[in-house]
């Protein structure tokens, strides 16, 4: 008797939590994680096995080679990655910098009305296709460029490797501040959030010290809300790295490593959009295919890199 009902007490338990919603809500839950895992996988296995021929033929030189010639069928990567990396890191240069800023001044020192309407049109901005920034980068940037930044730059700093040769307009140049102006609005935007986040008793505390409002912000807020700026740099970092349209429409599409940043260069997401559809064999399909894994080990490389140095930062800071 005992027995049976030590059996019949846990099944009521068991109906009991799936009667409130315990059971349930934990399955959906778990079912939703593991489907994240799930399609990683997927993506990976399906990446790695279209790009079978390709890396049998050319394994690990794939990636060190720096001709993309369909027509001879002979592939790599390396001018596509030097492309991908050189304009996300002028990007960053730039953005990080500026979005940091303002992302500050809307955090710290605005007006709140002024605040919340300038953080509305900047998530606004986030919102907007890529198309319609590599138009805005054909129409307006790219003539701004050449008639009135880049002759400044030559005369000044034209003597800088990275600021020689002839400029026609498409360039990593013209990429790097596309992707700048892309990503702005997700530094802001994530690290205002951030910044508001900072207890108030963190900014009285350094008042009450004799700082001013600027150096408790400086030495008291943005340390403390450190981790989540570098997460939205490294959010920034992750839409640089897989930008295709607006890219594809100013960078030249030239796949040749310059050390000019004037001159014009390929990614490796653009060179996926412009000829995927159009592959001529089976190996040049695998080769863009292998391209992409190329472009996921990268992303991979990257936010692992950026996760273990966030992680040492907080170590520092303890």
């Amino acid at each position: 008797m005992a027995t049976s009902q030590a059996v019949v007490r846990p099944a009521n338990r068991f109906f009991r939590r799936v009667r409130e919603g315990n059971e349930i809500a934990y399955t959906i839950t778990v079912i939703c994680a593991a489907s994240i895992l799930l399609v990683t996988v997927l993506l990976v296995f399906q990446l790695w096995n279209n790009s079978g021929i390709a890396r049998h033929k050319f394994g690990w030189s794939f990636i060190g080679s720096q001709t993309w010639d369909p027509v001879n069928e002979d592939f790599g990567a390396l001018p596509l990655a030097f492309g991908t990396l050189v304009s996300s890191a002028l990007a960053l240069l730039i953005a990080v910098p500026s979005g940091l800023m303002a992302a500050i001044f809307l955090a710290e020192l605005a007006p709140p009305k002024a605040s919340d309407v300038l953080t509305f049109l900047i998530e606004l901005l986030a919102a907007v296709p890529s198309v319609i920034y590599g138009l805005l980068g054909i129409f307006l940037l790219v003539p701004i460029l050449k008639d009135h930044v880049v002759p400044v730059l030559k005369s000044t700093l034209g003597w800088l490797p990275i600021f020689s040769g002839p400029f026609y307009g498409y360039s990593m140049l013209a990429a790097g501040l596309v992707l700048a102006i892309m990503i702005i609005p997700f530094i802001v935007s994530v690290s205002r959030e951030v910044l508001l986040a900072v207890p108030v008793e963190q900014r009285e505390a350094a008042l009450g010290l004799g700082a001013t409002r600027w150096e408790a912000t400086w030495q008291i807020v943005i340390p403390y809300a450190s981790r989540g700026i570098y997460g939205s740099i490294f959010l920034a970092l992750a839409r640089a790295l897989g930008e295709t349209m607006a890219v594809t429409m100013v960078i030249g599409n030239n796949p040749k490593i310059a050390m000019s940043l004037l001159a014009p260069g390929y990614s490796i997401a653009a060179v996926i959009a412009n000829e995927f559809s159009e592959a001529s064999s089976a190996m040049h399909a695998a080769s863009l295919t292998e391209l992409g894994l190329v472009l996921f080990a990268i992303t991979v490389i990257i936010n692992g890199a950026a996760r273990l140095m966030m992680l040492t930062t907080a170590e520092h800071a303890k």
